[in-house]
């Protein structure tokens, strides 16, 4: 009993112990010694100081536009006559009145030039932080359509938006996350087409966020998720500004953290994690085989592996006879068992996959030739693999690089691992018992309070046009049910 009361106190005892001490958290009147001394120690920090007319300028000069604080801020300044100029000065729309320390400090911190002027302070925005230019994307790459991808600045990424959606309806929400980093996080969506309910839930969950520090739209879909023990994701992210787009005219929301250069949007489903903006901008046809390929390639990925180690183990009736012989031979020099020889090949090629993402582009090329040739055949001659698992792998590793949406080919890989061993344990029986709790677990899932599985489950007939095949657009008149939009219809063909 004295151990059980001694946890109870020391629970009491860390439930009222201070959380995560906060940051600038004054809400004191804006002075240039207070700010002097919240910027203590920092060499960063550019202070000038006009005594002539009373003028005080605090800036980081690297998050500064040098050009744009010259033409708004130090030009005015030198060319002011008299002391009596300068409320003048001041009241010119560049200038806005700080009347709280907290957002002095954080205009600062975002680029903006401090400016003091007796009791007043004003800030002026003149950011120009340097960032790499619009590129392709590597990791989501089109044959046709934009090629451009977001990059680490927000706004360039919500101009990206807006260049495709020139609408005065399209919204945006700003939020800050995080203690220390601040993290800027815009929400974005289509007034009068998306549900304000999935806008308020995305709104609360990312305003109760308490953290240090968040860097990532992936690190942020953490703290956001509905299921956050789940292998699958519940936000889709992308590195595209067109995909983006089209899911705010889908009704969805879009979600761009400041210092990433993927956006996120919500609800999602499933199966939006195989589609790619090729299917749309290619012949309907062409895209749904693309589609079907891509299921098609899922089922290689889960169980190519799985059903070796079964039918190896268990089940060889199931290999016709003229097969049989060639895999007795193959497998007569493989001391282990098959699930041992399979669980050693996929992990040397997550090992090569790993190594190839990590090494620079040149060396990688080598990693895979290396892996793929040279370790593949001496697995073979040294007795430790036999040929058709080789292939086995090697056909399931490619299958898992089709999909489009990296986190979810991730996910799938992994789970590849728990069907192997289920095989291994319970032969075909394990592959089904194993199938069952992803879909048990896929139907229970939900993103932003969205059925996962939807349109398949719940059926919605209406959003199978654009499911595992493409109709014509044409038929493509309504919006996805998912998002539950306020204006249903998309397309309207004038004849």
């Amino acid at each position: 009993m004295n151990f059980f009361k001694r946890i109870l106190q020391n629970k009491k005892q860390d439930t009222s112990a201070p959380s995560t001490p906060k940051l600038d958290d004054s809400s004191a009147k804006p002075s240039l010694s207070h700010i002097l001394s919240e910027f203590q120690d920092c060499i960063d920090l550019t202070h000038r100081n006009y005594p002539d007319i009373g003028i005080d300028l605090i800036y980081f000069s690297h998050q500064v536009d040098q050009d744009k604080l010259y033409r708004e801020v130090m030009h005015p300044l030198l060319t002011v006559q008299s002391f009596e100029d300068i409320p003048t000065l001041l009241e010119q729309s560049q200038y806005s009145l700080v009347t709280d320390a907290k957002e002095l400090i954080i205009g600062i911190l975002s680029g903006r030039v401090a400016t003091f002027f007796r009791q007043d302070a004003y800030l002026v925005d003149v950011f120009g932080l340097k960032s790499r230019t619009v590129q392709p994307s590597e990791t989501e790459t089109v044959i046709t359509g934009p090629h451009d991808a977001f990059t680490e600045q927000a706004g360039i990424n919500l101009s990206l938006i807006r260049q495709r959606i020139k609408s005065s309806h399209l919204k945006v929400i700003q939020l800050s996350v995080g203690e220390v980093t601040k993290t800027n996080i815009y929400l974005l969506y289509i007034k009068d087409i998306a549900n304000m309910d999935f806008v308020n839930e995305a709104i609360t969950r990312i305003s109760n966020i308490e953290v240090d520090s968040v860097f990532d739209t992936n690190m942020l879909l953490q703290f956001i998720d509905d299921d956050p023990y789940s292998v699958f994701p519940q936000f889709l992210t992308s590195e595209r500004p067109e995909a983006m787009a089209s899911k705010l005219v889908g009704g969805r929301i879009v979600g761009i953290v400041d210092g990433s250069p993927s956006a996120f949007s919500a609800p999602t489903s499933f199966v939006e994690y195989f589609a790619s903006s090729d299917d749309y901008n290619q012949r309907w046809l062409l895209g749904s085989a693309s589609r079907l390929l891509r299921f098609v390639a899922l089922i290689i990925t889960l169980l190519f592996t799985a059903l070796y180690v079964s039918v190896t183990t268990y089940h060889y009736e199931m290999i016709p006879e003229n097969l049989l012989m060639t895999l007795v031979e193959s497998r007569s020099k493989v001391p282990f068992p098959p699930i041992f020889e399979a669980l050693f090949m996929e992990v040397t090629i997550e090992l090569l996959r790993e190594a190839g993402a990590r090494l620079p582009s040149k060396i990688g090329q080598t990693i895979g030739i290396v892996g793929g040739i040279v370790i593949g055949q001496a697995s073979v001659q040294a007795g430790l693999t036999s040929n058709i698992l080789i292939i086995a792998v090697a056909s399931s590793a490619i299958a898992s690089f089709v999909t489009p949406a990296y986190v979810m080919s991730a996910s799938i890989r992994l789970l590849r691992f728990g069907l192997i061993l289920l095989a291994g344990i319970w032969g075909n029986f394990g592959i089904a018992i194993g199938l069952s709790a992803i879909v048990i677990h896929l139907s229970g899932l939900t993103s932003l309070n969205s059925s996962y599985l939807t349109p398949i489950a719940p059926f919605k007939p209406g959003d199978w046009k654009d499911l595992f095949i493409i109709a014509p657009f044409r038929f493509l008149k309504k919006r996805p049910t998912q998002g539950k939009p306020l204006n249903k219809v998309k397309n309207k063909i004038r004849k």
